[in-house]
């Protein structure tokens, strides 16, 4: 049997891996701290949950429109007006099954031999994966630790050539934490402005886990460029919902028919449950998302300052989502190795930083979506390393 070669080389996302062996050896008995997985470990908030089960009772239960319903893309552009000032018809959002379909749909767009795509190194794993399955030349742009893991803006100019379609901006980043102010997004976007040949990705999943009262400068607000931008957000990280399966997204005029018919041809639809539970989510009370942002910033905090504290490892400050990006090379060892040691001796799952891209040898990525009690258990454990 003659296999395509481009689903031979399909990468994957090995915190799932890490989870599940994590998981195995919970089940054999032994004491298992996961740091590994990127998830709230919050349940959804209550209303939300009763809106499902209300939407179910009602009898929501058969297709929606490719594009997600109605009364839901509504509520996404009133809340992207009252967040950004930004008028979005909700003809330009799309409701998918999470954010992934975003990425999938960019790449076989805007791949395909010939192209070529920019994306962050360290960064989200599966933008390279779908880049490359898509035949278009990956192109990583390095995050350094000495920039805070921002954007170097001439650094992602000598990067930019005839042959680039898309660059990925992801803010706040996973895995690093980093977080780019308005300032910084501004000189991105003046940046932007003098290569019109060029889409945008933004990958803003982590938008409302931002600490220290800043705010996110998100690229819906620069008109230069809403022609060419395409907003990739979700429930997923703020409201708990991973297992909904429950994104949404921002396509230009020119650009979101292509993507709708990838919907058709892909999901047909989201799920109408996840949908009327999405609704709730952003039209409902946000006490409970409030105080869960309140929740990560402390354990933040705590993260950041007590890594410091250990032999040998640095860790610079995240500004948001809910990752720690320490340095662990004054150990003598890579990222592979000590995530190894961390869970097989020390009881510790963590992943390494060449699970985000091959710039980040030196570091491993810590979840701190757990509680502080474990967090202080964890960190205890790998200060033996």
């Amino acid at each position: 049997m003659a296999l395509s070669k481009r689903i031979i080389n399909l990468e994957t996302e090995s915190a799932f891996a890490i989870l599940a062996k994590a998981n195995k050896l919970a089940s054999e008995g032994k004491d298992i701290i996961n740091l590994g997985i990127g998830q709230p470990d919050f349940p959804t908030p209550k209303n939300i949950q009763e809106a499902a089960i209300k939407a179910i009772k009602d009898g929501y239960h058969g297709y929606t429109p490719s594009n997600g319903i109605l009364i839901l893309r509504e509520a996404i552009s009133e809340m992207i007006y009252s967040d950004h000032k930004a008028n979005i018809s909700p003809e330009n959002i799309l409701i998918t099954p999470g954010g992934k379909p975003t990425i999938f749909f960019c790449s076989l767009i805007f791949g395909g031999e010939g192209n070529e795509i920019i994306y962050p190194d360290p960064g989200f794993p599966i933008y390279r994966s779908m880049i490359n399955f898509s035949g278009a030349k990956a192109v990583p742009l390095k995050l350094k630790e000495e920039d805070n893991f921002e954007i170097n803006l001439d650094e992602l100019e000598s990067l930019i050539t005839k042959k680039t379609s898309l660059i990925i901006i992801n803010n706040p980043n996973n895995p690093t934490g980093s977080f780019m102010n308005k300032e910084k997004i501004d000189k991105l976007v003046k940046l932007l402005e003098k290569y019109s040949h060029c889409y945008i990705l933004s990958d803003e999943i982590y938008s409302k886990i931002i600490f220290e009262e800043n705010l996110m400068p998100s690229l819906l607000k620069y008109s230069s460029i809403k022609e060419r931008l395409i907003i990739l957000e979700g429930w997923s990280k703020t409201f708990c919902m991973t297992g909904w399966r429950l994104g949404w997204s921002v396509w230009p005029n020119k650009i979101i028919e292509y993507a709708n018919k990838l919907c058709v041809n892909d999901h047909s639809c989201p799920s109408s449950i996840s949908q009327y539970a999405g609704l709730e989510a952003i039209r409902g009370p946000q006490d409970e998302v409030n105080n869960i942002v309140k929740e990560f910033q402390k354990r933040k905090n705590f993260v950041h300052e007590n890594l410091n504290k250990l032999k040998n490892i640095s860790c610079f400050e995240p500004g948001g989502a809910f990752y720690a990006f320490p340095n662990i090379s004054s150990k003598g060892m890579k990222g592979n190795d000590f995530s190894e040691i961390a869970l097989n001796e020390k009881g510790v799952a963590l992943v390494p930083g060449t699970s985000f891209g091959d710039s980040a040898n030196d570091f491993i990525r810590i979840s701190y979506a757990n509680s502080l009690e474990n967090l202080e258990k964890a960190l205890y454990r790998i200060s033996s390393i």
